[in-house]
């Protein structure tokens, strides 16, 4: 059960991390510098008539709904601010490096082909950059990761399964007389099994309060520290382990109290 909740932790957390940043992704237009290596810039600043031009051309598109530039200056100090973990890094890059450039919220992110057309077209324009590309290679990484886990939970919900109904079937061996006994005072299946499926739920319910110790565990240790050291990660709220805490243990529950039941009406003979 600790696997499989992990498992929907780390599902919970991609899919809160994707919801968190493509509500934020921005296309990012960067103007021609002497640090540009495109032909088009010819090693030249871009001119104020261009940036002028290149405001103006944006702005009237449809499908832009917000511009914003971002000078050198704002460009280095939000890097300084994003790679802080990295100093570095961060000393290895200077002031000026990184061009002044136009930071574009979508209408419609799908729309990103028909933005980045015009602004490639533009004077004084060195590059085009959607977001929205990058966080998908990094997101699909997350997601396989998190389909990794969820497998090799699988794996071992298989196995408790197996576990619990080889438990349940020497139990029912062992007690063949008494239930014998019962059966022969009138005693229905139903009753005579219930015991038996009572001692798989609450062998589950055990299960399940360990596997919320290591859930817990798990958040501390894991997705914090994921979300602390990788920015496109979002912070895994207490609700979400909870719900994850609970649909454990009554996921636990259920599959051993099912297992009990399936395994009594093959090997119980009464």
């Amino acid at each position: 059960m600790a696997l499989f909740g992990t498992g929907l932790l780390i599902k919970s957390q991609v899919d809160d991390s994707k919801s968190f940043w493509y509500d934020r992704i921005e296309v990012s237009v960067y103007l021609c510098a002497k640090t540009s290596t495109t032909q088009a810039c010819n090693k030249q600043d871009v001119t104020d008539q261009q940036r002028t031009a290149i405001e103006s051309q944006l702005k009237n598109l449809p499908q832009v709904a917000d511009l914003q530039y971002e000078n050198k200056k704002q460009a280095f100090d939000r890097f300084k601010e994003r790679f802080s973990g990295s100093p570095g890094f961060v000393e290895s890059t200077r002031e000026g490096d990184i061009p002044d450039s136009y930071r574009i919220k979508l209408k419609d992110p799908s729309k990103y082909e028909e933005v980045a057309k015009v602004a490639r077209g533009l004077a004084g324009v060195d590059q085009v950059i959607n977001e929205r590309e990058i966080l998908k290679r990094f997101f699909k990484i997350m997601d396989g990761l998190q389909w990794a886990a969820l497998l090799v939970a699988l794996i071992q919900v298989v196995a408790a399964v197996l576990l619990v109904g080889n438990t349940v079937r020497l139990s029912a061996f062992n007690r063949r007389r008494e239930t014998g006994i019962m059966r022969l005072v009138g005693a229905s299946n139903t009753y005579i099994q219930m015991p038996f499926i009572l001692e798989g739920a609450i062998a589950g319910l055990i299960g399940g309060l360990f596997a919320s110790v290591l859930l817990v565990f798990s958040k501390l240790m894991l997705i914090d520290r994921l979300a602390g050291n990788v920015e496109m990660v979002s912070q895994l709220g207490w609700g979400t382990v909870i719900a994850v805490i609970i649909v454990s243990i009554c996921f636990g529950v259920l599959l051993c109290a099912v297992a009990s039941f399936l395994t009594l009406r093959r090997y119980l003979r009464i």
